[in-house]
């Protein structure tokens, strides 16, 4: 037996036939010995058709309280509807919403965009176990919550994502199945090139990355709440079917759980490239890194002006490197000359709550100027930052920044 939480996307119950083929596939798993927590989204486009109403009507008048309540109830429908289909499936079946005693997801009170409490919603989640051990289908309003004053609050665009990852965790679910309008992750979107094609796995990292730079297919937040031990996959409505492949979602690593920070061991050194505007000129930087990458030659970073494009390899790469850029240079008419500079020191810093985590950087860059410590480059993404510091201020800056993050 095991414990499944499925979650309904609002295009996987976005009619009344999708709906009675979704709840069909969570009776099936019942009737196989599984106990199903499910969480739906909204019917297909009803946030939106609620917000629309709301701008109409009252403009910017509408206080955040009432536009909290006012789009609660597309997953309040939601869940009713859901919760009924089962029940005229012939098994039992209960809707849970925030009006309830028994509603798992606390949250602060920023009621649109609100934070959860981890720790209230573990132990309010515990009411859901005395239902599945009854015999009863629990159905969840996705992207809820509700404060310690009771108010409805939303977990922000995507939160069903977050309640069926954080409920999982809670529960010590066995599998996460997120089921949406596509069979799973695609190497990239179909509907721009047709010739994507279906990942069967994908890792966190991987997917977390992936969503935070454009793919609407799960929420990057949810997977703060992903377990290493709970599976969990992505899967598309069309079957009907919870035990459909589609694409499984592996991790966390273990560095991947905590805040990471680390030093490059290796010195590295720093060759800039020059050129009169080579930003606009094609092919030059793939030019560079593809002699490179030819002679086995790993580049740790790559920053890029106007007029130059700067590398950071490892030191004892270095000559090498030098000597082969440079006839590059010799030979391509939009590159003037190179340098070989000094020697650097890279620190990487990777956290999952760097996505919402406002002025990291300046939390992090702030103590190296304080100590009159000099960036000498800064890269970052959306769950990472890079820092490239003098050498010999490496291992200060290493520490300076690990003690921001403690």
């Amino acid at each position: 037996m095991e414990l499944i939480v499925a979650k309904f996307g609002g295009t996987s119950i976005g009619n009344g036939n999708r709906i009675k083929k979704a709840a069909q596939s969570v009776v099936d798993e019942y009737m196989k010995g599984n106990k199903v927590v499910v969480v739906v989204s909204a019917i297909n486009k009803t946030t939106d058709e609620l917000l629309h109403i709301v701008d109409d009507a009252m403009e910017e008048a509408v206080t955040e309280k009432q536009l909290a309540e006012i789009v609660s109830m597309g997953e309040m429908t939601s869940v009713r509807i859901f919760s009924s289909a089962i029940e005229a499936l012939g098994v039992k079946s209960e809707y849970v919403d925030p009006f309830m005693d028994n509603w798992p997801i606390v949250t602060d009170s920023n009621l649109l965009n609100a934070k959860v409490d981890f720790k209230d919603t573990e132990e309010k989640s515990q009411e859901l176990i005395k239902m599945l051990d009854q015999g009863i289908i629990p159905v969840v309003c996705g992207f809820l919550g509700r404060d310690n004053q009771g108010y409805i609050t939303t977990l922000g665009r995507g939160g069903s994502d977050i309640t069926a990852f954080l409920l999982g965790h809670c529960l010590n679910a066995d599998n996460v199945i997120i089921v949406t309008d596509v069979s799973g992750v695609m190497s990239t979107d179909p509907n721009k090139l047709q010739d994507a094609q279906k990942l069967d796995k994908i890792s966190v990292e991987e997917m977390r990355d992936l969503a935070t730079h454009g793919a609407q297919v799960l929420h990057p937040h949810a997977l703060k709440y992903k377990d290493p031990k709970i599976n969990a996959k992505i899967i598309g409505f069309e079957n009907g079917d919870l035990s459909s492949p589609g694409t499984e979602i592996i991790g966390p690593s273990k560095d991947e759980m905590l805040k990471t920070t680390s030093l490059i061991g290796e010195h590295i050194s720093v060759l800039a490239v020059v050129g009169e505007e080579i930003l606009n000129k094609s092919g030059i930087l793939a030019e560079l890194t593809d002699i490179l990458a030819e002679n086995k030659i790993n580049i740790f970073g790559i920053s890029t002006g106007q007029n130059s494009v700067t590398l950071f390899i490892n030191k004892k790469d270095a000559d090498e490197a030098h000597r082969i850029l440079h006839d590059v240079v010799v030979k391509n008419d939009n590159l003037s000359s190179l340098s070989l500079g000094t020697e650097i020191a890279m620190i990487s810093i990777a956290s999952p709550d760097f996505i919402d985590t406002p002025g990291i950087i300046s939390d992090i860059t702030e103590p190296l100027r304080e100590n009159n410590l000099n960036i000498v480059e800064i890269s970052s993404s959306q769950t990472s930052v890079v820092i490239f510091v003098e050498c010999k201020d490496g291992k200060k800056a290493y520490e300076l920044v690990r003690s921001v993050l403690e």
